[in-house]
């Protein structure tokens, strides 16, 4: 499929096709009528229910939880469904909240429950192992038992961030004053580890003579945390700054906020939705110089209407990147230059062409500069 579906469908066909894309195994074509071939049975709608659990960022995030909140609301409206009824969520205080909340869920007879995060990782196994009927769905890992096999009550839905954080790497070095930007991350993790390589990646990619400031907040729910490490990188002299650190980084948008009212010319990157919002001040300014975003949301709702129309992908690994528009820049644009515009396009095409390959890792990225050289 060539296209990530920026709308709703909500058809069985647009989920099956969508499912493919994935990189577990390929599920095959289910009936439009829910006829015999169906994995699992149909529910009715009106008595689908589907459930979320979130990470410590919390709903309103701005961020990783508000999207997949976004997309779960969507699928609840379009297909009928009660809010607190046919689709809820319950919010996570701490990591030790996550396993709780998921177990009341599956007691509830949720028909599908999401864990928003990988942070979930664990408690969802847990689960998964003592609820073999469950069908749960997390964002961001695969889940793995002993022998390194996915489970078959867990559908695993995974992105390829390093390939949207190139792109606004792009962006930012092309667009930086002073050569020098930074990247704060949440948790240091494998997955917070694609944003920051990719982004680097893109960076030099058009500037091989920039700085790129690195710091972890090792926390995905601290703002001040957030703001005083931005204050720290444009004290520094860092000029545009990207987060992949949920609700901590918020406080890079308070930082850029208060600088820019007292004349400095900086800049942020939004993570996951378009965050220009988080960065306007004044007469409608925005400190937001454009946001890499993942569509979460989306999946979230398709891979719950598959579940409800008989074909829960549990098992399977589903990775999507720029090849189903799954994860790129936002769509505003207004404080990007025609330049890196038409860079990221002409980058976009080199990526989706296999002509670059996007480093993940440290080690990936050490190989992708000795290949600049």
């Amino acid at each position: 499929m060539k296209k990530w579906l920026r709308t709703l469908s909500l058809s069985v066909a647009a989920a099956v096709a969508l499912a493919a894309c994935g990189s577990g195994d390929t599920a095959e074509e289910t009936p439009a009528d829910g006829g015999d071939d169906s994995s699992e049975e149909a529910v009715e709608a009106g008595d689908f229910k589907v459930a979320m659990v979130t990470d410590v960022g919390g709903i309103d995030d701005k961020s990783f939880n508000q999207s997949a909140w976004e997309g779960l609301s969507a699928f609840g409206e379009e297909v009928g469904l009660e809010e607190g009824t046919g689709y809820r969520y319950l919010q996570s205080q701490t990591m030790d909240d996550f396993e709780p909340n998921l177990r009341n869920l599956v007691r509830e007879d949720a028909d599908l429950v999401w864990g928003i995060g990988f942070l979930m990782e664990d408690a969802i196994r847990t689960i998964a192992e003592q609820v073999e009927d469950a069908q749960l769905a997390i964002v961001d890992t695969v889940v793995l038992d002993a022998e390194e096999n996915t489970y078959d009550n867990i559908a695993n839905v995974t992105f390829k961030e390093h390939e949207g954080s190139f792109l606004v790497g792009v962006i930012a070095g092309l667009q930086t004053e002073g050569d020098k930007v930074g990247f704060i991350g949440g948790v240091e993790s494998g997955l917070i580890k694609k944003f920051e390589n990719g982004f680097k990646a893109g960076v030099k990619a058009v500037n091989p003579d920039a700085e790129i400031l690195v710091q972890y907040a090792e926390s995905f729910n601290d703002a001040s945390r957030g703001s005083q490490i931005a204050n720290t990188m444009y004290s520094q002299g860092a000029d545009i700054i990207y987060h992949a650190a949920g609700g901590t980084g918020n406080g890079l948008f308070t930082e850029a906020i208060n600088r820019a009212r007292n004349g400095e010319n900086v800049w942020a990157i939004g993570v996951d939705r378009d965050q220009h919002e988080e960065g306007e001040y004044g007469d409608g300014q925005s400190v937001t110089l454009t946001s890499m975003v993942k569509r979460v949301d989306t999946a979230v709702a398709i891979v719950s209407e598959q579940t409800m129309n008989g074909d829960f992908p549990g098992g399977e690994i589903l990775e999507y990147g720029l090849e189903e528009d799954a994860v790129g820049i936002a769509p505003s644009t207004d404080n990007v230059s025609e330049e890196a515009l038409s860079a990221v396009e002409d980058y976009k095409g080199q990526i989706q062409s296999g002509d670059i390959s996007v480093p993940q890792t440290d080690d990936e990225y050490e190989e992708y500069l000795n290949g600049l050289e």
